[in-house]
């Protein structure tokens, strides 16, 4: 019923995930959501942030956010962990993971997407045929419309876990 929501594996960081398993099962590339997947919603690029973009690109990653923000706060960021971005991206439109893949050079099987928010984040990325990570949100304070989706995804999370599966990634 839900499955068009779920993500293909859910970890409570993307600090945390292990990107050496993924380079190595042949992904390589990395599409990212900004606010509240990698830092709190606002928020310029902490350390943390700086260095897990040095260690993908040194592993062979290439890199670029999609954010549904405007531009100085993608370009920013971007700026801060020297990586591509789209803003105004429309998820969770498929255009511009699609559009990502041919800039990047890469396609749906090593290409994935890390975000926070299941209607926007993994919804565009299953669309468009990417695998996805979904991480738990960094910080609880967010914008009203954000809080109100998050009481569907409480749902779909309840039944993604129930769900008998194996980490898809």
């Amino acid at each position: 019923m839900f499955n068009k929501f779920y993500p293909d594996a859910y970890k409570n960081s993307a600090y945390e995930i292990d990107y050496n398993e993924l380079y190595q099962k042949g992904y390589r590339a990395i599409l990212f959501d900004i606010d509240n997947t990698l830092v709190p919603h606002g928020a310029p690029a902490d350390q943390k942030a700086i260095e897990l973009f040095d260690m993908l690109h040194r592993i062979g990653f290439t890199t670029r956010l999609l954010s549904n923000n405007k531009e100085p706060r993608v370009k920013s960021f971007a700026d801060q962990v020297q990586s591509d971005y789209c803003y105004k991206a429309g998820k969770p439109s498929s255009k511009n993971y699609l559009h990502s893949m041919k800039i990047l050079k890469t396609n749906q099987k090593n290409t994935l997407f890390i975000g926070d928010q299941i209607f926007t984040d993994i919804l565009g990325a299953k669309n468009a045929g990417i695998k996805t990570i979904l991480v738990r949100p960094i910080d609880k304070r967010e914008e009203i419309q954000i809080v109100l989706k998050r009481i569907p995804e409480k749902l779909i999370l309840f039944f993604y876990k129930k769900w008998d599966r194996k980490d898809g990634i």
